[in-house]
């Protein structure tokens, strides 16, 4: 599912409400997720998830194309856990 899918899903599941605000509200939502996330916090939604950031290390890497040497400088990742709940629902177990 995208974006506008989600958007779509919700405006049509909730018809008081226009889809202008409920592609404001997911637009909040994922922008408050984001922020959270870049200024290094964990953000967990119960029974869905955690979202975090993970810090990979510099290493030296290998041009898959020319064999040469490559510095990969430090980065950080996000990184999804997925909550009990999720993990069930997935599995065939609610």
């Amino acid at each position: 599912m995208i974006r506008s899918e989600l958007i779509q899903k919700i405006a049509d599941e909730n018809p008081h409400l226009y889809q202008r605000d409920v592609e404001r509200i997911v637009n909040t939502i994922f922008d408050e997720i984001t922020g959270a996330m870049s200024n290094g916090n964990r953000v967990e939604l119960r029974g869905f998830g955690a979202f975090s950031v993970k810090k990979r290390d510099a290493r030296v890497g290998r041009n898959p194309r020319t064999g040469e040497t490559v510095h990969v400088e430090e980065k950080h990742v996000p990184f999804f856990k997925t909550g009990k709940l999720l993990r069930d629902r997935l599995n065939g177990k609610s």
